[in-house]
């Protein structure tokens, strides 16, 4: 007999062990040589040094299915137990899971195209209309090289330009100041990670959401990078940005130039982007449109009208100039 100790890391033991130890105690029935008990992410187990073998190997496959889909049920167990592959391990194309279990993909060409640019090359530069999908499928890009380890951390940030940097005149302390224009991150990340785990990522540093301006001075590897509502940084503040880049990093950079928050006058950081750094190799331009919006159908009528609408001004501010001369 032996006796072995294995801890369940970079999961929520309560998912593993299920609602009241369903899990845990289907476990005991299937490997009843083996004495198991659990306590918080340890499970203790004492028996036959053959059938631990077995059990450690169907824990440890459990442990990295609840990993990759967030949620794992008695019909997974079965299946694990007896060598075979899962429900969710048959279906393709899936770049993780949400926290309900749900699996998070491409839903359009132009989306694909991101997920693919991803694989390809190192930097991406996603622009399009709100709605389009192109930050939280960065994102879901972000956690699943995380989880994969094929990073060890996730930098997220956006330009606070929507309160006119004037922080100072908001109530509170610098984070408390911040929080509410970085929230949209916040979000998709909840969305993806049990919140229990994210907290303790964030705390560790493992993610990391800050604003633009607190990425001066760094030099950012091992990591996937993202930064979000890019047109409302200026010129020297996205060539900063893409100077911080280190070695094993990837970066995303997104935003949509039809929703530039900048003074009258100033040049937007990823117009400028987008024209210099045309042609350079290693970096990849995915361009999404209406197409690709997968929030309410509403959403993609608004931004259709709106974009007719940007048209005919131009084309009457051109009748306009043409009269005049």
């Amino acid at each position: 007999m032996i006796e072995k100790h294995i801890v369940l890391e970079d999961i929520d033991p309560v998912l593993f062990y299920g609602i009241n130890n369903t899990h845990l105690q289907m476990l005991k029935a299937l490997f009843p040589k083996l004495r198991i008990v659990a306590r918080d992410n340890v499970i203790r187990v004492l028996g036959d040094e053959e059938q631990m073998a077995v059990f450690e190997e169907t824990v440890e496959n459990m442990r990295r299915h609840v990993l990759m889909y967030n949620s794992i049920n008695e019909e997974n167990i079965l299946d694990i137990a007896k060598g075979r592959k899962t429900k969710e391990d048959s279906v393709k194309g899936v770049i993780v899971y949400n926290i309900s279990g749900k699996p998070i993909k491409s839903r359009s060409a132009n989306q694909q195209e991101l997920v693919d640019a991803y694989d390809r090359t190192d930097m991406i530069f996603a622009t399009g209309p709100a709605g389009t999908g192109k930050t939280y499928l960065s994102i879901a890009l972000a956690v699943k090289a995380l989880k994969e380890k094929q990073a060890k951390k996730i930098i997220l940030s956006r330009p606070a330009v929507e309160a006119g940097e004037k922080l100072g005149f908001l109530p509170g302390d610098m984070k408390e100041k911040i929080d509410p224009y970085l929230q949209p991150l916040y979000d998709a990340l909840e969305d993806m990670i049990p919140a229990v785990k994210l907290q303790d990522m964030m705390e560790k540093h493992i993610i990391q959401i800050a604003p633009l301006a607190f990425m001066r001075g760094r030099t950012l590897s091992d990591a996937v990078v993202i930064l979000d509502e890019a047109q409302n940084t200026t010129p020297a503040q996205i060539r900063m940005f893409l100077t911080r880049m280190g070695w094993n990093t990837k970066m995303i950079i997104t935003g949509d130039l039809t929703q530039v928050d900048l003074p009258r006058g100033t040049q937007s950081g990823l117009r400028e982007a987008l024209r210099v750094l045309k042609g350079v190799e290693g970096i990849s331009f995915v361009s999404m449109d209406s197409k690709d919006i997968v929030r309410h159908k509403l959403v993609t009528n608004i931004v259709r009208a709106f974009d007719k609408a940007d048209k005919e001004n131009k084309q009457h501010n051109n009748n306009e100039s043409i009269n005049k001369d």
